[in-house]
């Protein structure tokens, strides 16, 4: 039986009902069809996150969504960690990612922030970037060019046709998740770091 070091699955994202359907919240809603397929109820943590349960290979696996908002994650991630007494590799961390193109899984055991405050905002608290993440792509095909437009871009929703292929990758990133608890990063890392949605 294989043994995960994953002790959290964290899917980031913005609290609040303006935010569901938005890129930005792609974290929240890989999480959401994970809890779904794992039949887990999220419920208020210690802290500004909610948390649910599940036992899977004889290990206690939490799963949770942070409620400092996109840009303050660390806060919650950093108190999760210290309240379990958890290292950051034990933390999987779900994103969303403009830098690459929506379909598109990237799975890492540790990186940099890629431009991503989410993860900023992770690396500061935890004064460490070693915790996995799984990123997911929001790119369309024409993106803005500026700051401003991009901040206004990961808050916008996707459209119709976009909707199919977003929908497709939300269910390969909770499947991923999955892999990575049951057989390991690298089992998933090479399943599906690919474009097949």
């Amino acid at each position: 039986m294989f043994f995960s070091t994953i002790r959290f699955i964290i899917g980031l994202g913005n609290p609040g009902i303006e935010y569901e359907g938005t890129r930005h919240n792609i974290g929240f809603e890989v999480v959401d069809c994970l809890t779904e397929k794992l039949d887990i109820k999220l419920i208020p943590g210690k802290g500004d996150y909610l948390i649910g349960w599940k036992r899977i290979n004889q290990q206690h696996v939490g799963i949770v969504k942070p409620l400092t908002f996109m840009n303050n994650s660390g806060v919650a991630v950093r108190d999760i960690a210290e309240s379990y007494s958890t290292s950051t590799s034990g933390l999987l961390v779900v994103v969303d990612d403009f830098n690459l193109p929506l379909g598109t899984l990237r799975l890492r055991h540790k990186g940099n922030d890629g431009g991503h405050n989410g993860l900023y905002s992770l690396i500061y608290h935890l004064h460490s970037n070693e915790f996995p993440r799984l990123r997911c792509g929001i790119a369309g095909v024409t993106m803005p060019t500026n700051k401003k437009d991009m901040a206004g871009y990961v808050l916008s929703t996707f459209d119709k046709q976009e909707n199919e292929i977003a929908d497709r990758m939300i269910h390969r990133a909770s499947d991923a998740l999955f892999v990575s608890i049951t057989e390991g990063l690298d089992a998933a890392i090479n399943k599906y770091n690919t474009k097949n949605v």
